[in-house]
């Protein structure tokens, strides 16, 4: 039986012998012990989430390529929080295991270990999604197969689905897992077609536990691709193999794409993952200001709300836009408020509104006037400051018809309505939203008021 604990401590001495000391102090000197070792998996506590990031994303390969000079049979190294070996600890006891074979397969997955259960932010517009995605990875091949993941860029889906891998690895490290991007897919039957090497295709994908295919609408109109698919789709279905599909859309409305095969993506589960709210985005936020620095309170809540506020079509772009913050903000050692992080970032915002539908204030004036009319209230009325609700409502109506057609930032839109603060903005839009899930009768007003203020039937 190996001494993992004293492989950990050469480790960590000849990091502090090659790693600059502060940076060997701030990342490594803390995580004193092995917590425990299971599946080929020695497990580090990590003294706070900022280290947990910054050794997974900068350090992994690099501990288990060191890890790996001490021993016969392969092992890597997992980085978990102190809260997650709270949990280990209240769940059971555990013991340093009997190291298993083929450690080799989670080389060969193309998984992001990034990509985890415990760093998805969960709300409601990607709940469904979220919990069977962690029943299928609890239960591969039993539960619902395939899953079929679908909505817009950006929002998560590809995350969710490596979480599913991730956590079946982490549970059996001999599963043979698959990431696979659809057009890559597509490039290795162009080479197999080319080459003769058929054979050595259909194994690489066939011999797989789980398969992870991302993007699939890209096998539109590759049909000799959608035939290969087809098989492979059908041979680990028969043998109960799990499959998990990502896509831009429902399986009913790809375009260009054998029926057969669209009607099997539905055999399983669809879950859609749509764009987070304003609060979820927060959330998000402060999830990633976790992993990028060591203080989760650096930046204020309404600097955190702006951004959310701006950036809120997908959670890729939420993400760079709080990167550039973190980087404008330190590099030139300004405060976090929000005159800076709208200096910071001037040009994505600029960028963002020059994608925008170009509409000048006459277009704004027939919103306005069309739905004062709808409401029975004076246009000067829907721009005032009465607070009763006679008055309230069609304002919040307005307001998101102008957000809704035009895509104005909040704060354009609130200037439209005697400079209005953008978070009463951003309220106003939400509740509107809320409104169109809950309200039948107030969904068909909206939808009423959108094609007369110009939206296409």
């Amino acid at each position: 039986m190996e001494d993992f604990e004293k492989i950990w401590e050469k480790i960590k001495y000849k990091l502090q012998m090659t790693l600059e000391e502060d940076v060997f102090n701030e990342t490594f000197a803390a995580i004193t012990n092995v917590f425990k070792v299971v599946n080929n998996y020695v497990y580090l506590i990590a003294p706070n989430s900022f280290v947990k990031g910054k050794i997974d994303a900068f350090y992994l390969n690099r501990l288990n390529a060191l890890l790996n000079e001490y021993l016969d049979v392969k092992h890597m190294f997992k980085i978990i929080s102190k809260e997650q070996a709270a949990e280990e600890l209240a769940k059971s006891t555990y013991a340093i295991n009997v190291p298993e074979q083929g450690l080799e397969n989670k080389y060969k997955t193309g998984l992001n270990n990034l990509y985890t259960f415990d760093n998805f932010v969960v709300g409601a517009s990607n709940r469904l999604a979220y919990t069977s995605a962690t029943k299928v990875a609890d239960q591969p091949g039993v539960f619902a197969n395939p899953l079929y993941i679908f909505g817009e860029v950006g929002l998560g889906k590809t995350h969710l689905m490596q979480c599913v891998g991730n956590y079946i690895l982490e549970n059996d490290v001999n599963m043979k897992v698959l990431y696979l991007k659809t057009d890559q897919f597509i490039e290795d039957y162009g080479r197999a077609s080319a080459k003769k090497t058929f054979d050595d295709f259909a194994k690489k994908y066939e011999n797989v536990d789980i398969l992870l295919a991302d993007d699939i609408q890209f096998l539109a109109g590759k049909t000799q691709s959608q035939l290969e698919f087809f098989k492979i789709f059908e041979r680990l279905k028969e043998n109960n193999k799990q499959i998990v599909i990502t896509s831009d859309r429902p399986a009913s409305e790809l375009y260009d794409i054998m029926s057969r095969l669209t009607s099997r993506f539905e055999w399983g589960l669809s879950v859609d993952i749509n764009r987070p709210s304003l609060d979820h985005r927060i959330l998000i936020l402060k999830k990633k200001l976790q992993a990028e620095t060591s203080d989760p309170e650096l930046i204020p809540h309404e600097v955190l709300e702006y951004i959310a506020s701006i950036f809120d079509n997908n959670v890729r772009e939420l993400e760079g836009a709080l990167k550039r913050v973190l980087f404008y903000c330190t590099a030139f050692d300004y405060k976090f408020t929000i005159i800076n992080t709208e200096e910071a970032l001037k040009n994505l915002i600029n960028s963002k509104n020059i994608s925008n539908k170009a509409v000048n204030n006459g277009n704004f004036n027939t919103v306005l006037d069309i739905v004062s009319s709808y409401y029975h209230i004076t246009t000067s009325d829907l721009l005032s400051n009465k607070r009763t609700k006679q008055f309230v409502y069609p304002r919040q109506v307005s307001m998101y018809i102008l957000k809704e057609l035009y895509e104005l930032t909040y704060k354009k839109i609130g200037q439209i309505f005697n400079n209005k603060d953008h978070s009463t903005v951003i309220y106003s839009i939400e509740q509107i939203s809320n409104d169109l899930q809950s309200d039948k009768a107030k969904k068909e007003d909206i939808d009423k008021l959108l094609v007369k203020c110009g939206k296409k039937a």
